[in-house]
This record gives C-alpha cells, sequence and structure tokens, in this order.
C-alpha cells in the first residue's frame, strides 16, 4: 500500500499544516490498508479545532522502515469506529470518546478508561473521576460460573488497580481490568506548564520510567525548538536510560522468583536492582534518575573519577549477575512453573499493537532504539533481544537478554564518552508545528506529540505510555489460566497503573 498521510521522523518537527486533513471516511481506510501494510497505531486523539468539531490525529509507526506517519480528519459528535476492523484502536477511541465527546460510533466496548464521558455525566456534574460504583461489568452465563474480584486496594505498597476475574473453577473464562484511580491530568498540566514546571511534571508520569518519559518531553520541546543537544548530553542520556531499564528488569525478575516462592534468586536479584538504583543516584543525586534528563541536554556531568567508579561497579553487578541468572533460568523447578503460564501468540501481539519487552517475547522485534533511532542509538546499536514461546519464561529471557546487553553497552561507552557542553539554552518553540517523540522505555515505546499553536505555546500534548498498548494484552494472557498464576502472569507484564492513568 502507498501511504498517502504525512511521511515523519522520530523528534523532527513539521509544520501542522503539512498534515493532510482528510474526511473521517478515508481516514480510516486509510489507516486499515495501513495496518495490512506493516504501519502501527502509535498515538490517536483529539483536539477541538475550532467552533464544535473535533481534528483527530492518527499516527502511524513503520518499524521496518523506520518511518512515522500522520493523518487528520475533522469529526462532529460522532464518527465511524476503527475498532471494529482494527483492534488496535480499541483503548484509542474510548480516550477520544471520553477526552472530547466525540463518540467512535459502532464501537463494541464504550467503557470509561479514566473518568465519566461529557456525554455521561449527570447534570450537576463537571467533568471528574470516573464513579466506579456504577461501573457495569458483564457476567458470563452458567451456574458454575464465580466472579473473583480482586483490588483496587492491594496488599503492600502498589497502585489501585481493580481485576474482575470470571472463573470456572480455577480456570480463568475472563478478566476485565478497571483503571483510572490515578488519574491526574498529565496532559493538561502539561499543556499549560512552563518548561521547568513541564520536565517535572514529564519525571512523574511513571515514577519507574523516570529517565524515559523526561527524556521524550525533552525531545519533543528539543525538536519544536530546533534545539541542538551535544553528543555528550546525549550520551549521558543514553546511559541513564539503559541504567533504568537494568534496574527494572533485575527487579522484575527478582519479583517473579518470590511469586513462585524460589527466595534464593529473589533475594539476590532485589539486592542487585537496588545496586542499579544506586548507580542513578550516583549520576544524579536521585535513585530513580530526577534532574538528569533537561531540555536542551543533561543537568550532570560525569567526571573522569566518576566514570571509573561506575565502571568498576557494573564489572562488578555483571560478575555477580553470571553466577546468579544460572541459579534462575537452570532450575528445572523453575522453568516448569514460568514455562506455558499467561501465553500471548504473535498473532495476538500483532492486532493488538503490542510494545516492548511483551512483543519481543511474542518474536516481535519491536524496539525504538533499533527501529526509529535518536541520539547515540543513531551510531552505537543494541541488538534486540526476542524470544519466540510469548509466555513467562519467554518474557523472563527477553529480561535477561536485555540487561545483559544494556551492561555491554554501558561497560562499552562509560569510559568514551564525547566532549561537550551538558545543557543549552532552549530556544522558543516554533508555531504551529507537530513533533512525535519516541523512547524505548524499559516496558517499551514511550510516545509525546507536541503541536504547538500560533503563539508557539503548546497547543496540545498527548502521551502514551507502553502500559497504555500492553494492558489488554495482560488480559488476553490469563484466559483459560488458573487464577492462582495471576500473581506471576501479572508480574511478568509489570505494566504502570499511573502511566496509563495520566
Amino acid at each position: 500500500m502507498n501511504w498517502t498521510g504525512l511521511e515523519l521522523r522520530n523528534r523532527r518537527a513539521v509544520p501542522l499544516n503539512a498534515v493532510p486533513l482528510v474526511s473521517i471516511e478515508r481516514l480510516r481506510d486509510e489507516a486499515l490498508g495501513a495496518v495490512d501494510a506493516g504501519w502501527r497505531i502509535t498515538s490517536f486523539f483529539g483536539m477541538p479545532d475550532g467552533g464544535s468539531e473535533t481534528r483527530l490525529m492518527l499516527v502511524l509507526a513503520h518499524d521496518r522502515s523506520g518511518d512515522l506517519g500522520a493523518l487528520s480528519a475533522r469529526v462532529g459528535e460522532r464518527y465511524p469506529a476503527l475498532m471494529p476492523d482494527l483492534p488496535q484502536a480499541h483503548l484509542f477511541e474510548r480516550e477520544i470518546r471520553e477526552q472530547c465527546g466525540v463518540e467512535p460510533a459502532g464501537h463494541p466496548w464504550l467503557r470509561p478508561v479514566r473518568r465519566h464521558p461529557p456525554d455521561q455525566l449527570p447534570p450537576d456534574r463537571v467533568a471528574g473521576p470516573m464513579d466506579r460504583t456504577a461501573y457495569q461489568f458483564d457476567p458470563l452465563p452458567g451456574d458454575e460460573v464465580h466472579e473473583v474480584a480482586v483490588g483496587p486496594v492491594h496488599a503492600g505498597v502498589i497502585e489501585p488497580g481493580h481485576f474482575r476475574f470470571v472463573a470456572h473453577g480455577e480456570e480463568v473464562l475472563d478478566l476485565e481490568i478497571v483503571l483510572g484511580y490515578q488519574h491526574r491530568g498529565v496532559e493538561r498540566l502539561l499543556e499549560r506548564s512552563a518548561t521547568a514546571r513541564g520536565i517535572l511534571v514529564a519525571e512523574s508520569i511513571a515514577g519507574d520510567s523516570v529517565v524515559a518519559h523526561a527524556g521524550a518531553y525533552s525531545g519533543a520541546l528539543e525538536a519544536l525548538s530546533r534545539t541542538r543537544k551535544t553528543p555528550r548530553a546525549q550520551a549521558i542520556r543514553a546511559l541513564a536510560l539503559e541504567l533504568e531499564r537494568i534496574a527494572n528488569h533485575l527487579g522484575d525478575l527478582g519479583a517473579m522468583a518470590g511469586d513462585i516462592a524460589y527466595q534464593p534468586a529473589a533475594s539476590y536479584l532485589g539486592r542487585l536492582r537496588g545496586e542499579c538504583l544506586n548507580l542513578q543516584q550516583l549520576l544524579s543525586g536521585n535513585r530513580y534518575g530526577r534532574g538528569l534528563v533537561r531540555p536542551g541536554g543533561a543537568g550532570f556531568d560525569i567526571p573522569a573519577p566518576m566514570a571509573a567508579e561506575l565502571r568498576s561497579r557494573l564489572i562488578a553487578l555483571r560478575d555477580e549477575l553470571g553466577a546468579i541468572f544460572p541459579l534462575l533460568f537452570d532450575n528445572a523447578s523453575v522453568q516448569a512453573r514460568f514455562e506455558n503460564v499467561g501465553r500471548v501468540t504473535r498473532d495476538e501481539c500483532e492486532r493488538l499493537g503490542l510494545v516492548g519487552p511483551v512483543a519481543r517475547a511474542c518474536e516481535v522485534p519491536r524496539d525504538v532504539r533499533h527501529d526509529h533511532p535518536y541520539g547515540i542509538f543513531r551510531f552505537a546499536h543494541i541488538p534486540v533481544a526476542t524470544a519466540f514461546a510469548g509466555d513467562v519464561l519467554a518474557r523472563a529471557l527477553v529480561r535477561r537478554l536485555e540487561v545483559q546487553r544494556s551492561l555491554e553497552f554501558l561497560l562499552d561507552h562509560v569510559d568514551a564518552l564525547p566532549r561537550g557542553e551538558m545543557l543549552v539554552p532552549l530556544a522558543g518553540l516554533r508555531p504551529d508545528e507537530i513533533t512525535v517523540t519516541m523512547e524505548e522505555g524499559w516496558r517499551g515505546e514511550v510516545v509525546h506529540v507536541a503541536i504547538t499553536d500560533a503563539r508557539g505555546a503548546l497547543r496540545r500534548y498527548k502521551v502514551t505510555d507502553p502500559s497504555f498498548h500492553n494492558w489488554r494484552a495482560l488480559a488476553t494472557a490469563m484466559r483459560s489460566n488458573q487464577i492462582s498464576d495471576f500473581p506471576l502472569c501479572n508480574k511478568s507484564f509489570n505494566l504502570s497503573y499511573a502511566g496509563h492513568d495520566l
């Protein structure tokens, strides 16, 4: 298929009026044809466009070519939904209805995402958090079918989310996930905030993905202002991003071991996650990397003594992992508990548009660092780690490989940082432009779309966390599994509540 939308690249700004404005019927046909030809939806949202009309913006990605595409259409109160023929649009269209009051006619599952849609508000209510006591679940018929409700308050320190299982005995027939408890209005905050506050909001989108979201936000402003970071600042950002990846992957592997009561690996890997967080603190003064990534570059440098200490501690981490990984992955009882649990097929991955380690565990080599490279990743490639089974074991193996390859990347570059300033002044944003910024966070691709108005202020800011794509995969993975496998399956995804809820 020949895509007729505007061709874009990661972190390049173009005039907004260059985005083709077509009829909604043509946008729908173009989207369906493009996905059949290997494109996928990375962002789909609406924004006011004068009067009572809403302009829908569709952003697609073609991973093999590294291209992005954009197309738009004006709609009134209704438009023909894409979802019946394009499952990737499922949650995006529910969000459009909620944010813009535009109904995707024909969408089969118009449940709230984070709050009441404007057309469902009682007369005496203003837009606000969703009343989940009125949320309607669909029970399955059958005398021996029962429901199990989990959450939204969970044991331990964890964010809120509600899981409603429909089960026959121990077998899960269906799982419905209700989120939105962490909705904070992030997109509106980013549109209204000055840069100094906006970067703090971006760092708070998902607390375990500080570097990824801060990098995407900074990249959007840098593209719109034509601000060029120095090679040194780009390299330091990449080091912090890979440290964030290693820390979270080790934490997940340790937690998965804990979920099957295998304490040796759980204890070791939990401690080593702490070592990675301590390395982030060495770089930025904060265990989660806050303050390091800033529009225009990096907030902190890595002098030679710090680089030497970082290298020695990374070597120690690599050596310890060389002994600990076999403890987990060469154990037959561990493999027996991981295999064939929570399986997602490659066809389901492609149909739902999954991203990150979840997609790579289904043998879909989808990685922004490789497909849509930016910064130092244009020159220093990290091999994409994949597995083929799509189960808990495959997701664990992908994490192990990514930890090892990120460690190799860090050791290759920590002593070879290019010269340059840490931070350059951010110029003013260009008026009436659009940019798409993609960053490969540890959960998968983080996508920020920024659009400016005629004054150069942010008119629309759209955030898509990888969890927005992948929560549906968890529900899919649990079908036909034992309900007792849910903690292990859930941890193998380890999706973000806050990143989804925004």
